[in-house]
């Protein structure tokens, strides 16, 4: 039973939706890295829900750093972060314990823990621990920005409505970060909180597709086979609770090109050797070529619905259905595209150390 990632540096997440705290212990991080306390609340922000688009449940997330800092730095030292669960409403959960909701991890975590799991709010599976997971990424971006390395995602598709495609990196990147919902076409994203408030209205809920894209990355780092950048950044984003695929670039669709298409073509520019197109997403042989590395997740409906759904009754052992109560979101993929950011970072942050030497990210 493990909840903890990463080689050289590594997150370990503890915590449930309805405990006293969710939280974060970071090891690995070099010592002389600024905490930007201002920064970790704004990620928190996008991360919160708002308005009709977003569950009622609205934490405060008042978090606090509890070791590895000292005078506004990292000391080299775990990083340990606790957020208390301050809006809790168990009783909402009350048949969970041997009503699997269709959708959530309550039959497979009753499977697992022998019917000991904290079953409230998803337990240990809530997308609550998240928040954990963005205060952490926080630190991480931070870090990474200081070395040139910038990341942005946005709603690339919601409810069948997509955004535009990034244009001028930098400058997408930029007002993506600015966001609270992070879609790039204004109009595009009035349309998809209009499609996620219809949704809903009725009782129902949308999924979509998140695009993300990562510049300023230096060439060579990453392993080939079992620890390609691919393989660590898919094994992160698979923890993001609605995350059901994942894609490099435009894979699906690029795969019917030709090989004398697809493959990307080196030149000289300003004394650099960069790529005509980027079809192979910045990584060749699992290893960064310098390019912006770019990937897209399908990011599934919320699962909890308020409509009447098929189920079992795992005490009786007979088919039953049921209809869910409480707190929840419509969509979840405008809140998530931060979480994505976050680990991206966390998972770079590895990589970059275990290339570079833990303590490259402090110097």
């Amino acid at each position: 039973m493990k909840n903890t990632f990463g080689n050289s540096v590594s997150v370990t997440l503890f915590g449930e939706s309805h405990g006293e705290m969710t939280g974060v212990v970071i090891d690995g991080l070099a010592p002389g890295i600024a905490i930007d306390t201002a920064f970790i609340k704004s990620q928190l922000k996008k991360r919160r829900p708002a308005g009709k688009t977003g569950t009622a449940r609205k934490e405060a997330d008042n978090f606090k750093i509890i070791s590895g800092v000292f005078e506004g730095k990292t000391t080299g030292t775990p990083v340990c972060i606790i957020i208390p669960n301050e809006k809790a409403n168990s009783s909402d959960y009350a048949l969970n314990s041997f009503i699997p909701r269709p959708g959530h991890a309550d039959y497979t975590a009753n499977k697992k823990y022998h019917g000991f799991e904290d079953y409230r709010g998803g337990g240990h599976f809530s997308g609550r621990l998240t928040a954990a997971l963005t205060a952490a990424g926080a630190i991480a971006i931070s870090a990474l920005k200081d070395k040139g390395i910038d990341i942005g995602t946005h709603i690339a598709r919601c409810a069948k409505i997509d955004d535009r495609k990034f244009k001028d990196l930098k400058a997408d990147i930029d007002k993506l970060n600015s966001l609270d919902f992070a879609v790039l076409d204004d109009k595009k994203s009035e349309l998809m909180r209009e499609a996620i408030i219809s949704a809903g209205a009725d009782g129902d809920s949308v999924g979509g597709i998140l695009e993300t894209a990562v510049t300023g990355l230096p060439a060579g780092i990453g392993e080939p086979w079992f620890d390609s950048v691919e393989s660590m950044i898919s094994h992160a984003m698979f923890s993001v609770p609605a995350v059901k695929g994942i894609e490099f670039g435009n894979a699906f669709k690029d795969i019917n090109l030709r090989g004398s298409e697809f493959n990307d073509s080196f030149r000289m520019e300003d004394g650099k050797i960069k790529t005509v197109t980027n079809h192979n997403a910045g990584i060749n042989g699992g290893i960064t070529n310098g390019m912006p590395v770019t990937f897209r997740l399908a990011v599934k409906p919320t699962p909890s619905i308020f409509r009447e759904q098929k189920t079992v009754d795992m005490l009786e052992m007979k088919d039953t259905s049921l209809t869910i109560h409480g707190r929840h979101d419509p969509a979840v993929i405008h809140r998530a595209r931060v979480v994505v950011d976050s680990l991206t970072a966390l998972v770079l942050c590895d990589i970059l150390a275990l290339r570079y030497g833990t303590d490259w990210l402090g110097e």
